[in-house]
């Protein structure tokens, strides 16, 4: 039962063969030529892909209607030490943003008075894991990969905000960001519970709408990055450039992925594509990771609130925390697929 619901809920095979009927027998593609693969490939992804995220990101923002920023601030303004981190990495799990809208966010929470490393790793943990990638993930990937993913996600949040508390980088911080907003702060009013489910259930189709507007765009460039390197890049090639073979895959597949701007949903198909070529999970993951937490736009945005030293620390701890992951699931990938 539970193989049957995740092959025809989360994976969709019923749509994959539909759409592989539709290419074969109404328009009459070959199967198995470069034109039939990537075409299925593509309207697969895409259909596939717009469902899940609209079902996903509705059910994530009923549950991120209970987490509005002010009740955020207050709850890891109660916590200290480590634990606050954690919380902090927990709670950039609900909200479904990319690098770039998790970057207001910080500067709200800094004006607020939270420590740095607690909004550090709030920062990290927000465009890298949320609960609507789980189970994206798991549709390509499996649950093993998808679980495995999302632990190392929190780890690497948990210990790079940790890392930044330890170097007192307060200072690093731009003077306008540091300043304390006077009329906002810890204790403002939290309605999250004042709201009635048919106000959340409004909020979360809202949240559906706007996402799905924002990301469209990448999801079909990337849903069309994914077919082209299915389709038509051939496996030899894949593998000789990213291949287990090769040594410095994951770093090359880490630096190929930050100049990238994209939240995970669009850069899940060409993730796809790359296993499918046989390219390691963990090269796959590591690419995926520095494309969501270490975009190059986001880079660029962060600059402007945070001073070079700091900057700098943080993209080497992300760095080096994606690069040791992508090895270390190279070498157990045995236990994952």
């Amino acid at each position: 039962m539970w193989s049957w619901l995740n092959d025809q809920l989360l994976k969709m095979l019923w749509l994959k063969d539909f759409i592989q009927w539709f290419f074969r027998d109404v328009f009459g593609l070959v199967e198995d030529t470069l034109i039939y693969n990537s075409l299925t490939f593509f309207a697969y992804d895409v259909i596939k892909i717009f469902i899940l995220l609209a079902i996903l990101i509705f059910i994530a923002s009923y549950i991120q209607s209970y987490f509005t920023p002010e009740r955020t601030q207050r709850i890891l303004g109660k916590l200290k030490g480590i634990w606050a981190n954690v919380i902090g990495a927990l709670l950039g799990t609900v909200t479904p943003f990319c690098s770039c809208s998790s970057i207001p966010i910080f500067i709200g929470f800094t004006k607020a008075g939270l420590p740095i490393g607690v909004t550090f790793s709030f920062l990290i943990s927000s465009p890298l894991v949320d609960l609507a990638s789980v189970l994206l993930l798991a549709t390509i990937f499996g649950w093993k990969v998808a679980l495995a993913y999302v632990v190392v996600g929190l780890v690497i949040a948990v210990i790079g905000g940790t890392l930044i508390s330890l170097f007192h980088m307060e200072d690093q911080v731009a003077s306008f960001v540091m300043e304390r907003n006077t009329t906002q702060s810890i204790e403002l009013e939290d309605n999250s519970f004042t709201l009635t489910t048919k106000e959340r259930l409004k909020y979360a189709w809202q949240q559906v709408i706007t996402i799905i507007r924002k990301v469209w765009l990448y999801i079909l460039i990337g849903v069309g990055i994914g077919a082209f390197i299915h389709g038509f890049i051939p496996q030899s090639f894949i593998e000789t450039l990213l291949g287990s073979k090769n040594p410095f895959s994951v770093l090359l597949a880490t630096i190929v992925g930050i100049p990238m701007y994209a939240d995970i949903f669009g850069t899940l198909p060409i993730a796809e594509a790359l296993v499918l070529k046989g390219v390691s999970i963990g090269t796959v993951l590591a690419f995926m990771m520095a494309v969501t937490a270490l975009s190059l736009p986001s880079i660029i945005m962060l600059h402007k609130v945070i001073k070079r030293k700091l900057l700098v620390t943080f993209i080497s701890i992300v760095s080096i925390g994606i690069i040791v992951m992508g090895y270390v699931f190279n070498i157990f990938s045995y236990l994952l697929i």
